[in-house]
């Protein structure tokens, strides 16, 4: 993301956060006092741990309650409406809002904030799943979408880069592992699959393909992933499928099948 446009939105932020507190101290002409234990005046600055190890001075300020009483209520900025917020925070991507969220408490509740990584997820990667309620919200399946797309094109680099040691030890050694490759053939079983890309490394040529149209979904223990693959005047669908065993993501099916063109026969695109 272009840095000039994350410094603006952070300077919105912070024009707007300062503009609402401007105002409110004018409302407030005469200011007023509550007793506390210590005799301090109502407006006190509290010092906060926020992430990164930084600290943040937030302002406390009067708040009138039910009944006449006055007490020390939220800060200026939590008093704030959350839609502007959650829209501020959605011209950013993905590191910018990590990193935003490590600056103080404040900034990182609201870079928490289960709206905005819904608006991310959509924006990043599909509007398929705009129906869905993540078991634990929109930023834990963020994260785990992202790193199954990392996991996807870890297995496109170790094609192009001819590994099998690294094949492997990206599918689960198990009996029930499929792979169909785009010429149709069919293996099933760890070894008979390592077997097949033992044979596409060895005999075939180096390919240079590109993926595109990547879609994925999630489940707590497992994961699909369906995109087209295109060579020369070739494409293919492919589809590849993922269990979590043991804290990583193993490979337990592949599938790739040429599309036809016009009607006809279709070039294969990758051995895969």
């Amino acid at each position: 993301m272009d840095i000039s446009f994350f410094s603006g939105a952070v300077t919105f932020l912070c024009c707007f956060f300062a503009a609402a507190a401007v105002l409110t101290r004018r409302s407030n002409s005469k200011p007023k006092s509550v007793p506390t234990n210590g005799g301090d005046n109502s407006r006190n600055c509290v010092c906060g741990s926020g992430g990164g190890g930084s600290f943040e001075m937030v302002e406390k300020v009067s708040v009138t309650v039910a009944g006449g009483e006055k007490q020390t209520g939220a800060s200026m900025m939590e008093q704030l409406v959350p839609e502007i917020t959650t829209h501020a925070l959605s011209y950013l991507d993905y590191p910018s809002l990590c990193r935003l969220s490590m600056t103080n408490s404040l900034m990182r509740k609201a870079a928490n904030d289960d709206n905005a990584w819904k608006a991310l997820y959509h924006k990043d990667f599909t509007l398929e799943q705009d129906s869905m309620t993540p078991i634990n919200g929109w930023k834990a399946y963020y994260a785990a979408t992202r790193a199954i797309m990392n996991v996807n094109a870890e297995f496109f680099r170790i094609i192009k880069e001819r590994s099998l040691p690294a094949m492997e030890r990206f599918w689960l050694n198990a009996d029930y592992v499929k792979c169909f490759h785009a010429s149709g053939e069919y293996f099933t079983g760890y070894n008979a699959v390592m077997g097949s890309w033992q044979l596409a490394f060895n005999w075939e040529q180096n390919v240079d393909f590109e993926i595109r149209d990547v879609r994925a979904r999630v489940m707590t223990d497992s994961a699909w992933v369906t995109m087209k693959a295109y060579l020369n005047m070739g494409s293919g669908n492919v589809t590849n499928v993922f269990e979590f065993h043991n804290g990583r993501w193993y490979m337990v099916h592949h599938h790739c099948s040429v599309m036809l063109i016009h009607g006809g026969a279709g070039h294969q695109v990758v051995q895969g």
